[in-house]
């Protein structure tokens, strides 16, 4: 060992001598903590001030809402990574092709899963392999999409507009996807370290049937998938409570009255739509009747087809997973910057067409 830390004494910067020691995530069980907080003072009975009731509620239905999509999300996590990154780049084609990112943006669609657990497992394709190209297309074209949400969302505003967000979602996916592929060939953003070249007689269906015996029955081996999964969730994990955290305290001093004035079929409104569902942390779940609302009652689909997208476009619990994940800011910011002009653009054309 070098450094400061090649010494057996101890010292301030191997963590009191540990040299294996880790810093506690301060970030994740601060934000952990606050959550629950909210969730005990919710079921607490006493009598509290407006904001504190209103934090408690909105924390205790933020889990009610998404308890069972994390626990799927970590789950998925954890059969990523017994995926061999192979399989990975067989299963989704090549990075930086046109038939890469279709494959990609098909499965943000098909999949039935909302967008905390999209977020985990998009980060989990990046570490098995996608390019960056196709694990942003994925993300763009996955949080609303799923089957039960596209249903729901259809009875409340009618198919034809479903019909018209999904392609919309579709081609701002599929652009970005394409421009950031390009923008990683220029040399502009970086590679996926992580990326792997398929051997010329890779065979798909063997390396699937490894992996299933990979997850054969047994205590000890749910044990393994438990941890492993937990393990690669830390750090999705840790700003999805933040943004539960945040989302509670904004609801508690913002009112609704406020919230809802200035959201009307305008270009002020699009822009305050966007802003919104930037700082404020919805799920798929809560996201698909808010849109609802804005297209019947306000009489906007714009607004609602921002309020929908604009949440992978700039969310900040997708930007700062994505910074973890690819140790890239650049990388990163590529997400918002390159997706919110279009999603606005779409709103605007759709807004003109009502």
């Amino acid at each position: 060992m070098s450094g400061c830390c090649s010494k057996p004494r101890k010292s301030s910067c191997c963590g009191g001598g540990d040299a294996g020691k880790k810093r506690p995530d301060f970030l994740l069980w601060g934000s952990l903590a606050a959550f629950v907080a909210g969730i005990a003072l919710h079921f607490s009975g006493l009598s509290l001030p407006g904001w504190v009731n209103i934090f408690g509620h909105t924390c205790h239905e933020l889990l009610s809402r998404a308890w069972w999509g994390l626990l799927i999300g970590i789950a998925a996590v954890a059969v990523l990574g017994r995926l061999p990154r192979e399989l990975v780049a067989a299963l989704l084609g090549r990075g930086g092709s046109f038939s890469g990112l279709l494959r990609a943006v098909g499965a943000g669609v098909l999949l039935d899963l909302c967008n905390h657990r999209i977020l985990l497992v998009g980060m989990g394709l990046y570490k098995r392999g996608a390019s960056l190209g196709q694990t942003m297309a994925f993300l763009i074209a996955s949080p609303w999409n799923s089957l039960s949400l596209t249903i729901i969302l259809a009875a409340l505003i009618g198919w034809k507009w479903v019909f018209v967000f999904i392609l919309g979602s579709m081609v701002v996916a599929c652009v970005t996807g394409w421009l950031v592929d390009h923008l990683v060939h220029a040399g502009a953003l970086p590679q996926n370290p992580n990326s792997v070249n398929l051997p010329h007689n890779y065979q798909v269906w063997p390396a699937i049937w490894g992996v299933v015996k990979s997850l054969k029955p047994g205590r000890e081996n749910y044990r393994k998938l438990v941890r492993e999964g937990l393990s690669e969730s830390t750090m999705v994990l840790r700003w999805i409570f933040f943004g539960f955290v945040l989302t509670a305290l904004i609801r508690a001093f913002v009112p609704d009255a406020s919230f809802q004035q200035y959201f009307g079929p305008s270009l002020a409104g699009l822009f305050l739509t966007l802003l919104a569902t930037t700082v404020i942390e919805v799920c798929s779940e809560g996201s698909s009747p808010i849109a609802a609302d804005l297209l019947t009652r306000a009489n906007a689909p714009g607004n609602a087809f921002v309020f929908l997208m604009a949440g992978a476009a700039t969310d900040y619990t997708e930007i700062m997973a994505l910074k973890e994940t690819t140790r890239s800011w650049k990388a990163t910011l590529a997400l918002p910057l390159l997706t919110t002009p279009q999603v606005l653009l779409i709103g605007w054309l759709l807004q003109q067409g009502t």
